[in-house]
């Protein structure tokens, strides 16, 4: 039995404050309702902005009165593994049934099964402020906006009836057993075996690992989604079904039967997101482990990837909350923190010191300007979805989604890792101590790079899927969007320069489209299929640069046109987007030097 983990950390308890950033939420979710038509579709008359403040309120004072209180706690005491129970921190269970009963988990689910069915966009705020507040405690909850999807959309109405209820209830909670020990990110190399019976159910034999809320005492159940391959089914990713396997069985009626033999044999003493129990899995030890098929044999994968994009747009959320969260801290500590002085001679604050500020500004503005992405995407996907129109711009809107999925999850979390060193180094000596409680963002922080799979992974997808899959068709189309929108402040004496070299690295990607991604050799050519391997991180950087950029931009004409501007605060937007312009648009072209280059060397060396 693994030993329950204890944090080496003094009594002293740090309090991770958190107050969700409502003005510049409010103006993104405006902004983005406006700007992706929702205010057209009958479907959502009522939702709308007004609605989402009043929401937002709400959810803040949760945020920062419930969730983050307890986000030391349950970094300091961890989840405990013990007599094959997984005990969470305190507080964790009142937390959860607050939660719960407030109906937050259902706020984006269907109102048939007790959601509240508010649209993407308004969720996605919401959301924001429980992943700053407490990631490691509301990892469940992408979980089952996910899960539930997956049942809406390919689960049968028995099992729909039986789970999605207490699913959206919270009275249950999901886990995505995805994860062996001899299959990670290659799924097709997983072994879990489901057998079929008479009655039409499946007996489910095998081990997952790295299972998020796999097991917990927040719940009376938990309903796994298993992938699994049956004894005839075909090799490799072909092969692989999904089903749902819960930890007590459930009756027709929706009532707890007997267990299931779902067992938990550990859990991980990880770096971070000590909160969050990631459990080992054994399914069947005893032969007895009963799971249902959800949607058809061996097309599993694509059930799942329902719930693992809702996962990587979740992750790209972690990124941008994590920031906020560290930019906070990081602000409240440089007002704080006397060293040094000024011309004068005068002790100041360090927040006075340009390098201080460097780091604050590039904290915000690439917070800032994540938060204007991901709250376009969500608003996006809103669109495509009640859309009335399904013709070809209602797939050029999907298809902008499937595009800037990768490039949001790979580049924020990427970004918050980077941040995260930030408000260390803001912090100094005290950073580096785990009293001040911000080593703990960077803690939590570095594992969102690597799941939902890894940001390789996600240069990959956005290479070879989203680029080349349609001939970039897709990419060509977003690169029209921004250089229109930067040739807009061509004659601004502001961001002239700024929308030229924008328009720059928009020219560069296009040549590099023609001449390197694009490249018919790769089709048939190994060594080129490599070199595009090489670079697909770079290129990755380089649109998330760009994108970031272009969401900046669009702030700024968003902002022109309205009325009742607060000068002040879009004095200080405009600011920020210079700095970014000017601190982070050479870095897109340094990337994409890489990409020019074909990732030379990569091929010929050997380790």
């Amino acid at each position: 039995m693994t030993a329950p983990f204890v944090w080496p950390r003094s009594d002293t308890e740090p309090m991770m404050t958190y107050q969700a950033p409502y003005k510049d939420m409010q103006l993104l979710v405006a902004q983005a309702y406006q700007q992706q038509g929702l205010d057209a579709l009958e479907s959502l008359d009522g939702f709308d902005p007004e609605l989402a403040n009043a929401v937002m309120e709400e959810a803040a004072k949760f945020a920062a009165g419930v969730l983050a209180p307890l986000n030391s706690v349950g970094d300091m005491q961890g989840c405990r593994f013990q007599d094959g129970n997984v005990i969470t921190p305190d507080g964790w269970q009142d937390a959860y049934q607050q939660f719960a009963e407030s109906g937050w988990i259902g706020l984006a689910l269907p109102e048939e099964f007790g959601g509240q069915g508010l649209p993407k966009y308004i969720a996605q705020p919401v959301n924001e402020m429980w992943l700053s507040a407490n990631l490691a405690f509301v990892m469940f909850h992408a979980l089952a906006q996910g899960g539930s999807e997956i049942l809406l959309a390919f689960a049968n109405e028995s099992i729909q009836k039986r789970y999605l209820p207490k699913i959206v209830s919270g009275e249950w909670t999901v886990a995505m057993a995805l994860t062996e020990p001899n299959a990670g990110s290659d799924l097709g190399a997983l072994n879990t075996k489901a057998i079929p019976q008479q009655d039409g159910t499946y007996k489910i034999k095998g081990q997952k690992i790295y299972i998020t809320y796999g097991d917990h005492d927040l719940t009376d159940n938990i309903a796994h989604l298993v992938l699994a391959r049956t004894p005839d089914a075909p090799t490799g990713s072909r092969g692989i079904s999904l089903f749902i396997v819960p930890k007590y069985r459930v009756s027709e009626d929706g009532s707890l039967g007997e267990f299931n033999d779902v067992h938990c044999t550990g859990i991980e003493h990880k770096m971070g997101l000590h909160g969050s129990p990631t459990c080992s899995i054994s399914y069947g030890d005893q032969d007895d482990c009963v799971g249902e098929l959800v949607g058809e044999l061996n097309q599993g994968l694509m059930a799942m990837f329902v719930l693992m994009n809702e996962a990587r747009l979740s992750c790209g959320l972690q990124g941008v909350a994590l920031g906020e969260l560290g930019y906070q801290r990081a602000l409240e500590y440089a007002k704080e923190r006397t060293q040094g002085t000024n011309s004068q001679g005068e002790k100041v604050a360090i927040v006075e010191h340009a390098d201080v500020k460097r780091m604050l500004l590039e904290m915000r503005s690439e917070t800032f300007a994540l938060r204007a992405l991901g709250y376009q995407i969500a608003a996006q996907i809103d669109a495509t979805e009640s859309a009335v129109d399904k013709t070809e711009s209602n797939q050029i809107k999907k298809d902008r989604v499937a595009l800037l999925t990768p490039i949001f999850k790979a580049f924020a979390t990427e970004r918050v890792n980077v941040m995260a060193g930030q408000v260390i180094q803001v912090f100094g000596g005290m950073g580096f101590v785990e009293e001040t409680g911000v080593a703990q963002i960077m803690r939590d922080a570095r594992i969102t790079t690597i799941y939902e799979g890894t940001t390789g992974i996600q240069a990959r997808d956005l290479m070879f899927r989203k680029v080349r899959g349609d001939q970039g068709k897709a990419l060509t189309e977003l690169l029209a969007d921004i250089t229109q929108l930067a040739s807009s402040f061509e004659s601004d004496q502001v961001f002239a320069a700024m929308a030229k070299e924008t328009q720059q690295v928009v020219t560069k990607v296009t040549s590099l489209l023609d001449s390197h991604l694009l490249n018919s050799q790769g089709n048939t050519s190994n060594s080129d299929a490599t070199s595009l391997h090489a670079v697909s991180v770079p290129f990755l950087e380089a649109m998330g640069i760009l994108c970031c950029t272009w969401q900046l931009l669009n702030v700024l004409a968003y902002q022109q046109v309205q009325e009742n501007t607060d000068e002040s605060y879009m004095q200080n937007l405009r600011a920020l987007a210079a700095f970014y312009g000017a601190y982070r648009l050479p870095s897109a072209m340094a990337a994409l030097k890489v990409v020019e280059n074909a990732g030379a060397g990569v091929s010929e060396y050997e380790f």
